[in-house]
């Protein structure tokens, strides 16, 4: 059980950002995971005043509030339309609707969770997430980073031209992913993303001068050997490894026909 002493509903981002600065200070997203802690926050702080519930488009970005919830994100069309129904694929099967009207993507981002469908998608996606002080920071920057205090405000993914699919596997509908792999490919340039190694997602990038059954095999084993696996309660390391081969050439199948 989590106790919390107060609550304060931020007016601006440097006043989140000050009271962030403090150990015993929490931000609070959706609150789906924090609420399952058993720790003593002295502390949290609501950025749901600041206008960053919104999902906006251009020309060549989307730019994504951190208060987004992962529902608006699996029913907006242009996102969906754009990145051929990928990020309603990686969104579907988080839990039930219920939960997902209340998880945020800031707060699914953040914390670079092993087990996040969404990470490993928007890891194969030319994606950057917006800190208050860091500023722009390209995703597969941003998974390696310690976690500090400063506050992810947007997740921006540009319009590249990436064709990608994404896939996991479960034990059940509703579980966390035995293994999720997102393959992507613009031109002769290929990224996939492995996730729920269960370790946070990693990225894979090459180039295929074709796109026949015989590269796309060959690229997807690349992927898969190129990254390392973990046993537990869902699943063995070999059989993670090899559902991630599996998963990644059907991805790259997808993506390469779009």
């Amino acid at each position: 059980m989590i106790t919390i002493q107060n609550y304060v509903k931020a007016t601006s981002l440097e006043e989140a950002y000050e009271l962030n600065q403090k150990r015993s200070c929490r931000i609070l997203g959706g609150m789906m995971w924090m609420r399952l802690g058993t720790a003593n926050v002295q502390t949290v702080v609501d950025l749901s005043g600041l206008g960053l519930d919104q999902i906006e488009e251009t020309e060549e970005e989307f730019s994504i509030g951190c208060m987004v919830s992962l529902r608006e994100m699996e029913i907006h069309q242009g996102l969906n339309k754009y990145f051929h129904g990928a990020i309603a694929d990686c969104v579907k099967d988080i839990i039930g609707v219920q939960f997902r009207n209340q998880a945020t993507i800031g707060g699914s981002v953040f914390g670079r969770f092993g087990f996040s469908d969404v990470l490993t998608c928007l890891l194969a996606l030319d994606t950057s997430v917006e800190l208050y002080k860091g500023g722009l920071v390209p995703l597969a920057e941003f998974i390696k980073m310690k976690r500090d205090n400063d506050i992810l405000v947007r997740i921006r993914i540009r319009k590249d031209g990436r064709s990608i699919c994404y896939l996991a596997e479960r034990i059940a509908k509703t579980d966390f992913p035995v293994i999720a792999a997102a393959a992507a490919v613009k031109g002769n340039q290929v990224f996939v993303s492995i996730g729920a190694r269960p370790m946070k997602a990693a990225l894979f990038q090459t180039e295929l001068a074709k796109y026949t059954e015989e590269t796309i095999r060959g690229c997807a084993k690349a992927a898969a050997q190129s990254m390392t696996y973990g046993s537990n309660m869902r699943g063995s390391e070999t059989y993670r490894r090899h559902l991630a081969e599996v998963c990644v050439r059907r991805a790259l199948e997808k993506a390469a026909e779009q």
